[in-house]
């Protein structure tokens, strides 16, 4: 694949642009939140018109749910679902930048090919030991996010995120992606605590502090549902109060599925701190 202006979607993780709004589009029949609605090309594509229209900086293209208890898919099924989504998108004139969420080479490499720009990694390129490389051939920056397979209440989960996603910039920059092409996720939702979530939360300077952009994906998870006690449908209010945190503490991209509420409250806070 022949890139013409390799790590481009890199100037999205530059933070003296505001803050960037990441829309997700799970073309996956069992996401915790919006399984099988946007599974129909055809739902896909209206959905990321509607999320373009709101001003989204990104649509998030995911193939497989990471939800607790998750159906694993193979590449090949995850890439059916996917890449025929992402040449929809591009085929109807969608020109917001497309992410693809997954955690195999596999699968980033045939969404690169089909017009995706941006990998979003679960598991911080060391799920698969090609995934650095796929991103790096191909220009495209990387999210690299915390993850845990086991929940540990007595682990201090801010050096815990340091040492992981220190481990993540290292392949990154080993396999050629530049440093402003690299954003760390904390992982919220991702072998924590509940406490341990709301730590990620607050502490995301600590992330920044790094060198790095960060993403914040909290939206409508199951700790905003342990506070407010509210269905994931129901959890948009408590999504941005999130992302307004977020952003004052030093996070740039917020992965949300409510992209006008949040974008909204994320400019009126950046007015607000920069008046």
């Amino acid at each position: 694949m022949t890139v013409s202006a390799p790590f481009a979607a890199a100037r999205l993780y530059d933070r003296v642009g505001g803050p960037r709004v990441m829309g997700i589009l799970n073309v996956t029949p069992d996401s915790f939140s919006d399984g099988g609605r946007f599974d129909a090309v055809e739902n896909a594509v209206a959905q990321a018109r509607h999320m373009a229209a709101e001003g989204a900086d990104i649509i998030d293209v995911g193939g497989e749910s990471t939800r607790p208890g998750f159906q694993a898919v193979d590449a090949d099924e995850e890439i059916a679902r996917v890449v025929p989504a992402i040449r929809a998108l591009k085929e109807a004139g969608v020109t917001t930048p497309i992410s693809i969420d997954t955690m195999k080479a596999k699968v980033a490499a045939a969404a690169l090919e089909a017009g995706a720009e941006i990998v979003n990694d679960v598991w911080g390129l060391q799920f698969d030991p090609d995934m650095a490389r796929v991103a790096a051939e191909r220009g495209a920056p990387v999210v690299v996010m915390h993850h845990r397979t086991e929940v540990d209440p007595a682990l201090d989960i801010v050096e815990d995120m340091k040492r992981f996603l220190g481990r993540s910039v290292e392949l990154a920059l080993k396999a050629g992606v530049p440093e402003r092409a690299i954003a760390l996720d904390p992982g919220v939702g991702f072998g924590k605590t509940v406490a341990q979530n709301l730590i990620a939360v607050r502490e995301v300077g600590q992330l920044a502090a790094m060198g790095f952009a960060v993403l914040l994906g909290t939206s409508r998870k199951s700790l905003i549902g342990h506070i407010i006690e509210r269905a994931p449908a129901e959890r948009v209010h408590g999504t941005v109060a999130t992302s307004v945190i977020g952003w004052t503490n030093g996070a740039t991209l917020f992965r949300v599925h409510d992209v006008r509420e949040n974008r909204d409250a994320l400019l009126v806070t950046q007015a607000v701190l920069d008046a």
